[in-house]
Order: structure tokens, then sequence, then C-alpha cells
């Protein structure tokens, strides 16, 4: 009957899609048959009163174009004693609200207002745009709610009140109770935002910013090269600033009219890669870590100048432990340190004022596999922070060139890598008389890249260049029966 009558609401329901149900008894039980009934698909949320969670693909075929393909969620609490006390431990007085289950469909009623239970202000607090705690103990009775805090205020565009920012402030090391899990998913929640490094800073100020990356702390005040207008901690946040606004397209400006790739980019970058969350997020995760290793490796040359070496090395080590520990899927863990480890990779693909060569892209693709689009908006970011309100849009343009550049060309190798190999390791060993082993190896990736550039065409090409890198290797036909 329940299920039944969800299903008819849902049809005819507003365009919000979230929806609680507080409801006494074993939330997960009830949570399995509905996602049974509805289609869905069923979701244990913890073992807290049994919560749980349903996802339901869009039940209205003939729901708008830009509605389709969204699921509804419908996350089912349980609770003990009076409806009351359930509200009484919440955490928002925004969230500390209820409506009988019976009254939903007259949820555009003039009466709404007399009908739903408003222990705390709720509606005072929502119409206001405010975040206030329920009670004084919000934080310590589940510290989650100090990074939700934040979350909840950037997905709304909310304010804080400040006595919860007070709260959240001295409840701030209760951070460290919290699973990794649960930090990943409002960290990367509030990364996904638009304004993100606004809402870092305010992560910051709340003193939760580098309980959350504790790496982090030691990039304040590390100054850099007169290169940077920043030093490496404020770099670091505009880097993530910056990262979200090189995916996001024209901006009626003349820095960001002049990225490249406008027609794929806005697809590619909102692919759902990690955690549930697309490449952009990913991306602005990266640029936030993409210097962390800076304050660890900062020396001195001969000359006076200020060097980093080593950081993006030891900086993708950093990130993969801490993004280890927050349960990030291994697909983003591996995204997010390829990216930081490769973050210059870019820049030594440009000789002077020659654009990188066929074989220089083609061995970058090669080499960054998924990831390699993705370092070049990385690198594009960093040059933006990199160089703030000073930079100069002559050599902006030249940066934006290169990418261009980089991406046309790129497109080439994905091509060429569709058609069939010009000979087999069996072809190699039995033309030039030589056993398996690294040497087969290293030929075939010489053929593929020459083919991949356009060198290379037919099988009789391909055996003329493994006859030219044996010799070059000085391996003589005595050698070659040796497997060299």
């Amino acid at each position: 009957m329940v299920g039944g009558y969800l299903r008819d609401t849902l049809r005819s329901a507003t365009p919000a899609r979230d929806v609680d149900i507080a409801l006494p008894g074993d939330a997960q039980k009830i949570g399995r048959e509905l996602a049974r009934f509805l289609g869905g698909t069923f979701v244990p949320l913890g073992t807290a009163f049994g919560a749980a969670r349903v996802v339901v693909p869009s039940p209205d075929p003939e729901s708008p174009e830009d509605e389709k393909g969204k699921d509804w969620t419908i996350d089912l609490w349980g609770y003990t004693g009076t409806v009351e006390e359930d509200l009484a431990r919440r955490d928002f007085t925004i969230d500390a609200m209820a409506l009988p289950f019976q009254d939903w469909p007259a949820i555009e009623s003039p009466e709404l207002a007399e009908k739903v239970m408003d222990p705390f202000n709720g509606r005072q607090d929502l119409a206001k745009k405010c975040i206030r705690a329920v009670n004084p103990h919000v934080f310590q009775d589940d510290p989650g709610r100090l990074l939700r805090t934040v979350h909840l205020a950037a997905r709304l565009r909310f304010r804080f009140e400040p006595e919860t920012v007070r709260m959240v402030t001295e409840a701030a090391p209760l951070i460290s109770q919290v699973s990794g899990d649960r930090i990943r998913n409002e960290f990367l929640g509030i990364l996904s935002m638009d304004g993100a490094r606004g809402y870092l800073q305010v992560l910051d100020h709340l003193d939760l910013l580098c309980r959350v990356i504790p790496e982090l702390a030691d990039a304040k005040g590390v100054d850099q090269p007169k290169e940077h207008y920043w030093d490496v901690w404020d770099h670091s946040l505009h880097a993530v600033e910056f990262a979200e606004l090189v995916t996001k397209g024209h901006h009626n400006s003349p820095i960001y009219t002049q990225l490249p790739w406008p027609g794929g980019r806005e697809e590619y970058f909102n692919q759902v890669i990690s955690d549930g969350h697309n490449r952009r997020t990913v991306l602005k995760l990266a640029a936030l870590l993409h210097d962390v290793a800076k304050p660890q490796t900062k020396h001195m040359d001969e000359t006076g100048r200020t060097r980093f070496p080593g950081h993006p090395e030891l900086g993708a080590a950093i990130a993969e432990t801490r993004l280890t520990q927050l349960h990030m899927s291994a697909r983003g863990v591996a995204a997010v340190c390829k990216m930081v480890e490769e973050h210059l990779r870019p820049a030594t693909m440009q000789q002077g004022a020659e654009l990188a060569t066929a074989r220089a892209v083609y061995r970058y693709f090669r080499d960054l596999g998924d990831v390699a689009i993705d370092t070049l908006f990385l690198w594009m970011a960093d040059h933006l922070a990199a160089k703030g309100p000073e930079l100069d849009t002559d050599a902006w343009s030249v940066h934006a060139r290169m990418v261009a550049h980089i991406l046309e060309l790129g497109a080439q190798p994905e091509a060429t890598a569709q058609k069939e190999r010009l000979v087999t390791g069996l072809d190699l060993m039995e033309r030039f008389h030589l056993v398996p082993g690294p040497l087969i190896g290293n030929l075939l990736a010489q053929i593929e890249e020459a083919q991949a550039v356009g060198e290379l065409a037919t099988r009789d090409d391909a055996f003329v260049l493994a006859s030219k890198v044996l010799e070059k290797d000085g391996i003589s036909n005595d050698d070659k029966s040796a497997g060299g």
C-alpha cells in the first residue's frame, strides 16, 4: 500500500528528487521491500536505526528531456519514541521539520504551513537562508556533521549562524573520529560545488581543511619564485578555482574564450569516474594536491634560485597515502596521483617556440592514458594560479594554443591505435632469429609509435625500422640468435 501510494505520488511530485521518510520499525526491511516494489536499488546507509536508501529511476516516461535519467533518492530512517523526539536528534533546524506522510500530496496546498511540524523554527531559518544547529551537542553526537555543515551550506548557498560557526570550530578536532569514507563523501561533495575555492577557505577558517588533509598545513607561508604571485598555500587553492573555470567553458572573458576544445569539454568533464563524482571534481582534487610536496622539497640552487626538485613524484606518493585513507576508489586515487605526478609534463613537450611534435604527443597520451586530457587542463589551471592578476594575456594565448595543438594531435594516435599491428612479436622473432624477452617488447613499442605518427605504413616498413634499431643497438646476427 505504501509503495503504491509513494509511486503515484512520485509521478506528480515537485522537481525535488530527494525524499526523506522517518518511520518507526525496521527501515532496512521496509527499504528492501520498497526497492523491489518500485524497481529501484536498495542501499544500506548505516546501522543506526537501520537507515536505508532506495534509488528509483524516474517514474514518469513522459518527463521533460532535461529530467530524463535523473533518479529519485528515497532515504528511510527508523526512529524510536515520538516524532518530536526524533526531530530533536537532527542536526540543523532546516532538517528538523516533518510533514505527515498522508499530507504529502497536499504539498502545494496553502495549508501546508499548518501541517508541517517545526519545533525549532526551521521554516524561519529556511527563509533567512541560514544554517543553525538544533542543539549545543549536535557535533559531539555525530562529528560527521562538521563537514556536512559546509557541504549543506555550499549546496544551498546558505550562510552560517554565528553560534553554529563557534560550535563547529570548537568541535573540529572530533573530525578524527569520522570514518574515511564519510569524510570522502562530504569533502568531494564540497569540491564538486561551483565556487569550491571559497568553501575550502571556509573549511580552513573552521579548522577543518588541514584536519581532513593534514599534509596541506605545511604549505602555508611557503614562498615561491618571483614567477608565482601567491605562496604555495594560496596557489593551491587558486589552482582549484582555475581548474573549475577552465573546464566550464566560456565566461565572456579574454582568458576563458581562448580555451581549447569547446565542443567536447563539457561532456568530457561531466563523466562520472570515481565515488559518484565527475572528472571536474577529481581534477579539482588533483589541483588542490598538485604541489603538496613543495614544502618538503624546497631548496636554493647554486644560483640562489628557489627550486622544488622531485615534488611531483613525492606529491603523488603523499596523495596516494591520503586518498587511500579516505577510501577513495582505486580509479580515483590512480587518476589524482597520475595528474599530480605528471602535472609538469605538458611543459616539457615544447622546444622553444616549436609546438610539440607528433611523436611527443603520442608518448604523452600513451603514458598518461585516461587522464591525458585532464592533466592538460590541470596544467592550464596551474599556469593561471601561478600568474594570478599578473597574467600576461599574450603568454596565455600561446599557452592555450599549445594545449589546443596537443589535443588536436592527441586524437590521431587514438585512431591509429585501432589499426591492426603491422607485425607481431612472433614475426620479429622469426625474421631476426630472436628469442622472447624485453627486446621484443621494445621493438614492438617503437614500431607502434612510428605507425601512430605516420612514419610507417607497411609490414616491410616495420621490418626496416626493427633492423635499424637492432643495428643501432649494436646487435649482430650472432647476438640476435641469443635474443640480444
